[in-house]
Parts: structure tokens; C-alpha cells; sequence
């Protein structure tokens, strides 16, 4: 059961990344395993190293509260998991938090040996832009809606006209830097002396913000803490 939160969590968050602005990113923590004790202890450093951490960047910690936490450090707790001078604590996940300087990060776990296991997280945040270290295969950020509709002109002296067929709408996501996808169909054309003038298409495209997103997240949180 708790799994099965943890992952609305972090479908709902990932709404999140796709709207941030392009001048920042948005990091969830762990992935898909989430801020969670993990099967070895240099999983969060193995999911931190290939990323870069820019000013202004997000770090979203999703756990349940009580059965995690998220302790903010200085680097000689985090190196002995003790909690002798703590910079700060958060218990009502998920933990969003926004990095505002450039230097080294560090967090963990407070619940038990959680830390000890694993739980632990170093960062460091540098000048350069926010981003995973990898190329999202997909982007989600925006529909776009291509349009076509077919006309025909008929010729004055053509015994016979061309049948033109229905307008077709196409939607698609957008894949890559830009990608558009249109179809439209024509209904076949016969003519016993002369050609059927060639219809002409005319195509009108709107790009549609996934506005819906901002509801989703809400809805979705308020789900989970009801639960």
C-alpha cells in the first residue's frame, strides 16, 4: 500500500517538472523509488552523480510523513549520522525545497538507522543550469493541434469535378525539439477529358499549455494526505 502512494507521489510531482520555467529544474529525489530507505547504501549518490544542480532548482523529497523524514545537515552529522548541530528538520512530506546558493548540500534520514542504511543525500550546487544528465525521450509540456481542410476549385470548362475528402484534425504530443503531425484524407477523382484541379490546403496550428497540470497536482495531493 505504501508503495503504491509513494508512486501517485511522484506521478504527481513529475507534473511539476513539466512546468517549471526553463530557467530551472525541478529534482525528485530517488526517482521513482523515492526519499526511501534504498537496497544499497550509494543509491542516492549513484541517482546525484550524473545531475547538475544550478541556483534556483528544486529538490522534492517524496515520502509519507512518519515513516520518513528529511534532515538538512551540516557535513560533520552527515558524515556520522548524528544530529548534534542540524540545520533543519521536516517531517510533513513531501519535502519541497528550492536551492538558493551555489555550495555543498547535505541530507538525510533522521528516523532510526535509516541514515546508516543509506538515506543520505550530498549535493553540490553550482553556477550552470539545472538538469537530469539525461535527454528526456519525450516532452509533455505542450499539445499541438494541427488543423487541415480541403478545398477544391472546379475548372469552368471540365466536364467533371475532383471529390474532395473530409478536413482532418490530428492530435499529437510533441516529441523532440519540435514535431507536428497533420493527416487528411481525398476522396478519389475521375475525369473523362480534362484534370481535376488540385485542391488546396490550408493548415492553422495552436500550441495549448497543459494547464489541466496545476489541478492534477492538487487533486492528487490531496488524495494522498487523505489517505
Amino acid at each position: 500500500m505504501d508503495k503504491m502512494h509513494l508512486t501517485l507521489m511522484v506521478a504527481t510531482l513529475s507534473c511539476l517538472v513539466l512546468m517549471e520555467s526553463v530557467n530551472a529544474f525541478t529534482h525528485i529525489v530517488g526517482g521513482n523509488h523515492g526519499w526511501r530507505v534504498p537496497d544499497n547504501k550509494t543509491f542516492f549518490q549513484d541517482w546525484a552523480k550524473p545531475r547538475t544542480f544550478g541556483v534556483g532548482d528544486k529538490l522534492v523529497f517524496p515520502y509519507r510523513p512518519g515513516a520518513n523524514n528529511l534532515m538538512a545537515v551540516k557535513k560533520p552529522d552527515f558524515d556520522k549520522c548524528e544530529q548534534d548541530d542540524p540545520i533543519n528538520m521536516y517531517f510533513q512530506g513531501p519535502t519541497i525545497l528550492e536551492l538558493t546558493k551555489p555550495g555543498d548540500y547535505y541530507y538525510y534520514d533522521g528516523i532510526g538507522k535509516h541514515c546508516e542504511a543509506g538515506m543520505k543525500l550530498h549535493i553540490v550546487v553550482g553556477t550552470k543550469e539545472g538538469s537530469s544528465g539525461e535527454n528526456m525521450p519525450f516532452k509533455l509540456d505542450t499539445f499541438v493541434i494541427r488543423t487541415s481542410s480541403l478545398t477544391t476549385t472546379s475548372a469552368a470548362t471540365a466536364p467533371a469535378a475532383a471529390a474532395s475528402g473530409p478536413s482532418a484534425t490530428v492530435f499529437a504530443a510533441s516529441s523532440g525539439p519540435s514535431a507536428t503531425v497533420s493527416a487528411a484524407s481525398t476522396g478519389p477523382s475521375a475525369s473523362a477529358s480534362a484534370t481535376a484541379a488540385a485542391p488546396k490546403a490550408s493548415a492553422a496550428t495552436a500550441t495549448h499549455k497543459l494547464g489541466f497540470g496545476v489541478m492534477l497536482v492538487a487533486m492528487a495531493l490531496s488524495m494522498f494526505l487523505l489517505v
